[in-house]
């Protein structure tokens, strides 16, 4: 049974998807992601249970959330996932997965069991060498085979590209022609300020950029019909299979129909991706407090655009937040 949606920010916006952390570690090192002295990760004690976030989905789907995104760090490290996905996907709410692909082999056949069809790829590069140089490990073969296999098997996957000048900006294409003879979305990211990743916006590729190298290329663009919550515009190239979209965060802001809540692996409320004030709902749920209340008065505080940012900031106030893999991607 889905729940009429409950959940209203000030600016009249209903919130019906929810993005859930399930754990700050991860088996790679981007760059962009992870700052370069590491992060300090979690107490186990202070990381939400697999039963409290059963639990406290359970709520916000009373609430009318009905699409959850697991998230990490990376995901698939988490003991027991397959318990949690199992026990989620009773809820009969749209389960999505974003990961880095490394471990996907083992999960598969669960995935079609539970019905999980949305899989997110995090993949910044199709050079294998310069894969091992963003990511600090070598596991680029073991990734490609698991999205092919994904999409032999009819999942929705798409690749998360996170663009950056001079690392990776020369692939853009190489990506697109990826599309043209499977169902694959490719979904490139405009690089995004977050605590110790030395954000500088001389280092980011813009959607006016991306979309005049596309067009260099094939004039025969599509705009596709993007739904009014879309992080994204998206695009294809009339004759390919595929598709790719383009989340500007920086340069175009899509906030105008957000209508997604954060859960960090310590259960804190986030407002937006870029929010440095959070909520500490899973204390308030061990103290055996219902969260409705605070969900409802914590959304009233969300701010109409990227938390109130501007490119003209201080950099001081991007290390007000959390690190991205700490945040959930």
């Amino acid at each position: 049974m889905m729940h009429k949606p409950q959940i209203i920010d000030s600016f009249g916006r209903a919130h019906t998807y929810l993005r859930i952390s399930l754990t700050d570690r991860c088996n790679l090192r981007c760059f962009y992601c992870m700052p370069e002295e590491g992060v300090e990760l979690t107490e186990r004690s202070q990381i939400m249970t697999l039963e409290e976030i059963v639990a406290i989905s359970r709520e916000f789907v009373e609430l009318g959330i009905d699409t959850i995104r697991l998230t990490g760090g990376e995901p698939l490290l988490r003991k027991n996932f397959a318990f949690l996905i199992k026990e989620l996907s009773d809820l009969g709410v749209t389960l999505k997965l974003t990961t880095n692909g490394i471990l996907l082999d083992k999960y598969f056949d669960l995935f079609e069991e539970t019905g999980l069809r949305k899989i997110n790829v995090s993949l910044d590069t199709l050079d294998k060498v310069k894969a091992a140089f963003i990511s600090k490990r070598d596991y680029f073969d073991r990734i490609m085979e698991n999205v092919r296999e994904g999409i032999r098997r009819g999942f929705e996957i798409k690749l998360n590209v996170v663009l950056i000048k001079g690392t990776n900006d020369q692939e853009i294409l190489d990506f697109i022609r990826l599309t043209k003879h499977q169902n694959l979305n490719v979904k490139f990211i405009e690089f995004m300020p977050f605590k110790g990743n030395q954000w500088d916006w001389s280092k980011g590729v813009s959607e006016q950029e991306i979309l005049k190298t596309v067009t260099n290329e094939w004039t025969n663009l599509q705009t596709l019909q993007s739904s009014v919550h879309s992080t994204s515009k998206n695009f294809q190239v009339s004759g390919f299979q595929g598709s790719f979209g383009i989340i500007s965060t920086i340069t175009h802001p899509f906030c105008e129909g957000c209508n997604r809540i954060r859960l960090t692996a310590d259960g804190k409320m986030k407002n937006c991706l870029f929010a440095t004030q959070e909520f500490d709902l899973l204390g308030h749920f061990r103290t055996g407090r219902k969260l409705t209340p605070l969900i409802h008065e914590n959304i009233q505080s969300k701010k109409f655009s990227r938390d109130g940012m501007n490119l003209e900031m201080d950099a001081k106030h991007y290390e007000l937040n959390r690190s991205m893999i700490s945040i959930g991607g």
